[in-house]
């Protein structure tokens, strides 16, 4: 391995002393030689590079120095240097030296590391230069703290030292909200690392940078943080990221994808998810502590603002009054803005205590105290099993407390209670999701759909059954095989020891097996065809059911991501559910559908067979922004052309080229006038980049796709090859599958695919060149990346395709997408 040539970040050149360009080929063959030594990166091999790199530049450094001294800053100021860290290098000196014999100082040192191609962030300053730009810039005032002498006179570095933290400790209160500020600005960017796919272990919120301001703190004298743990983690960002540079040979923070697996291998960990589990572990802890240092450091900083209360005995006499504690719960007041436990409580004695402390803490909207959550782990013992009721009802009144919710179960799962109260959450915990739909580990995403659920509440009849389904609803993604089938099993276990009766077992097992049934029917399936109005009622049962499931499909997909969920998708499954109902309370089934057409669509058809030519209108929906932040549901665009081989894949190509998304698709025929059929196409689309096309050019550009003129595939491989897409991981190849049972008047072919411009247009393609086969509807649905599309075709007879052709159908498919 060899390191990368840096260049030199002034534009401004440096004259070259002579004998100052020849690089010690000692120190770059002994560098070398250690990065490439075997074993896991760790302290002390950061440390040993950060000895022999002292050792070498003390090398360059005049033997007799004059009020000047080397210091390093920053990481390499803690010893900590990592293979591509950059060389943090202050020059300091005194002001009695000339301005021309300071530059031939800085020359002799900065063109040596120059030369070895090392990263140089370096300064020179006087000690009161030095101190002025901390006060300036909180950056530097941050590097100098963990200033370290280096080479030259160790007064003059010893002198800075006790300046900068005697500046740092009087400043602190002014200092320290400007960079509380500046930590949530950058986390506001950067976003949690424990829940990023590609993180960055420096910037990102509970990665390095936040470690290194948790010493910052711990420095002011104001407030420390947690200590348990906190070095562990601190040490195992440290080690990935050094594994990362090994990796990469590249100076880079940013853990990507690709290399997730190399760098999991390099520090001998299992695989890439195991390596990010111990990431957002690391992170968590972090992150967990940042906040509960802020959090005294506001406590302090308000204490010295405020006028101490006392307490007037007479004749001059008074005494300090104590600080409020106001009552929450039995145990649990609530004392400077935190729920902290009553000096009566006897967690001891009282196996309920932590969930009824947590749940007072939510519900009051306050975090529970470090001090309360650490004693209540140490002392609680362990609830009976079955759950009794207050202990039950204690987790839903928390889990009930909406967004408030999420700090205290972070403080709980930070000392271990949860997995005390629920096994079953150790496997999933800070355990990654890599669909991209996903924003959050599969725990934080059970939280957030318990969030989104409190919603909810008002909706159903049984709020309670409804918040712990949204807990354990992809608690089977722990377990191999499908997470659904597995989670059902795990929910009638769970539910069992929470105290829940049979009946109400059942009900979780129900919801957390068909958690997902609302949604992929209502976006896969066609919801005017009877056999799937009925298959959902005889799943779900009844109303009451049927409610829980509806609030949880919608406060699960609002937990996924915007990506998840929309109006459209709301719609199609309100709709679903309103039939389902209809049918659970008696109302005679649907019969096959009419497909009468609107006054809309017979407008189009009458057209369309007058003229002989394609017919279009393009109707946007004028509905607003719903209250939970769902999109409006698009632009529907009506086509009504003569009936004619090649439609779908013709249609559907014109739409890639004016890059408009679809959503849904639906096709039928008529004969309006009496002349021949119309065929009926029913897009719901949106544009993938700026606003719509015009209609005029989209009738165009149908008409010369319907008449073989306009060259579908050759427009969309020029436009590929003219704005290629970023390759990133490989996709998994395409599945192709035949769903049986789903409906009585087709056969429905499932596809699921990498999305691409230009996917549905080859689909139907595929589906027009296979013989005898034409697509009666269509349902798309894009997720993240995945297309997950549902054609129901038919015979040229109009009947569904018997299964040994449906199966030889679905294999060409499959094989044309390959």
């Amino acid at each position: 391995m060899t390191d990368r040539a840096v260049p030199e970040a002034s534009g401004t050149p440096h004259r070259v002393p002579a004998g100052a360009r020849s690089p010690d080929a000692g120190y770059a063959a002994a560098r070398l030689a250690l990065l490439n030594e075997e074993g896991q990166p760790g302290p002390s091999r950061r440390a040993t590079l950060a000895d022999l790199t002292d050792r070498w530049l003390t090398g360059l450094f005049p033997t007799r120095p004059t009020g000047t001294a080397l210091v390093a800053v920053g990481g390499y100021g803690r010893g900590e240097l990592s293979p591509r860290s950059d060389l943090d290098l202050l020059l300091l000196h005194d002001g009695t030296a000339g301005t021309r014999e300071v530059s031939a100082l800085a020359d002799r040192l900065w063109y040596p590391v120059w030369d070895l191609g090392l990263a140089l962030d370096h300064s020179v300053r006087t000690p009161a230069e030095a101190r002025k730009t901390a006060e300036d810039d909180l950056k530097v005032q941050l590097g100098l703290l963990d200033a370290r002498h280096i080479a030259g006179d160790p007064a003059i570095t010893a002198a800075l030292r006790t300046a900068v933290f005697a500046d740092w400790r009087a400043q602190a209160p002014k200092r320290l909200p400007e960079l509380h500020e500046l930590c949530l600005q950058r986390a506001a960017r950067q976003g949690e690392l424990a829940h990023l796919l590609e993180p960055d272990l420096k910037e990102a919120r509970g990665g390095l940078r936040d470690a290194t301001v948790l010493r910052a703190v711990a420095a002011s004298w104001l407030a420390d943080a947690p200590r348990e743990g906190l070095a562990q983690a601190r040490t195992r960002l440290l080690d990935t990221r050094d594994a990362l540079h090994l990796v990469t040979g590249r100076a880079t923070d940013r853990l990507s994808l690709q290399e997730q697996d190399q760098v999991a291998s390099w520090l001998g960990v299992l695989d890439a998810d195991t390596l990010l589990r111990q990431v957002y572990e690391a992170a968590r802890t972090v992150a967990y502590a940042s906040d509960v240092t802020w959090r005294a450091v506001g406590r302090v900083l308000r204490a010295r603002s405020a006028r101490p209360r006392k307490r007037f005995l007479g004749r001059g006499r008074v005494e300090p009054v104590d600080v409020e504690r106001v009552p929450l719960a039995e145990g649990v007041v609530e004392q400077e803005g935190e729920a902290v436990l009553a000096r009566t409580a006897r967690p001891e004695r009282d196996p309920v205590l932590p969930l009824r402390a947590a749940a007072a803490a939510a519900q009051a909207g306050l975090p529970i105290s470090v001090p309360a959550v650490r004693a209540l782990a140490a002392a609680a013992p362990a609830l009976p099993v079955p759950w009794p009721a207050e202990a039950r009802e204690q987790l839903v009144t928390l889990l009930g407390a909406g967004q408030a919710t999420v700090p205290v179960w972070e403080a709980l799962e930070a000392e271990g209670l949860i997995t005390g109260l629920l096994p079953d959450w150790e496997r999933v915990r800070c355990r990654p999701q890599r669909n991209p739909v996903h924003r959050w580990t599969v725990d934080r995403h059970l939280v957030e759909t318990a969030v989104q659920a409190a919603r909810l509440t008002r909706q159903v009849g049984r709020p309670d059954l409804l918040l712990i389904g949204a807990l354990l609803h992809d608690i089977g993604k722990g377990w191999p095989g499908d997470h659904c089938v597995a989670g059902e099993v795990i929910a009638r276990d769970v539910a069992a020891r929470l105290g829940f009766g049979r009946a109400d077992a059942d009900t979780l097992a129900l919801l957390v097996r068909h958690h997902l049934l609302l949604i992929e029917t209502a976006t896969r399936r066609d919801l005017d065809d009877p056999a799937t109005v009925e298959s959902v009622a005889k799943t779900v049962r009844s109303v009451e059911c049927l409610d829980l499931l509806h609030a949880l499909t919608q406060a699960d997909a609002l937990a996924t991501g915007p990506a998840a969920w929309s109006a459209w998708r709301a719609s199609l499954v309100a709709d679903l559910v309103r039939r389902v109902a209809g049918l659970l309370v008696g109302e005679a089934p649907p019969g096959p559908p009419t497909r009468e057409l609107s006054a809309e669509e017979e407008r189009l058809a009458v057209e369309a067979a007058r003229t002989g030519a394609p017919v279009l209108a393009l109707r946007a929906e004028s509905e607003p922004v719903a209250e939970d932040g769902t999109e409006p549901v698009g632009v529907e665009l009506l086509l009504a052309v003569p009936d004619r081989p090649g439609l779908l894949p013709a249609a559907a190509g014109v739409l890639a080229l004016h890059r408009l998304t679809v959503r849904a698709a639906d096709l039928r025929t008529a004969d309006p006038i009496g002349a021949g059929l119309v065929t009926l196409l029913s897009w719901r689309v949106a544009a993938e980049f700026g606003s719509l096309p015009e209609v005029a050019r989209l009738r165009a550009d149908f008409a010369r796709a319907f008449e073989g003129s306009l060259d579908i595939e050759s427009r969309l491989a020029e436009r590929e090859a003219a704005y290629p897409r970023r390759r990133g991981v490989p996709a998994p190849p395409p599945r192709v599958t035949v769903v049986g049972g789903t409906s009585q008047v087709a056969t429905v072919i499932e596809v699921r695919a990498q999305d691409a411009p230009g996917l549905l247009h080859r689909i139907g393609r595929a589906l027009e060149d296979a013989a005898g086969v034409a697509v009666r509807s269509a349902r798309i649905s894009t997720l993240g990346a995945n297309a997950v599309d549902a054609f129901y075709v038919v015979g040229l007879d109009g009947t569904p395709l018997p299964p040994d052709r449906a199966a030889e159908v679905a294999r060409e498919l499959e094989a044309a997408l390959g």
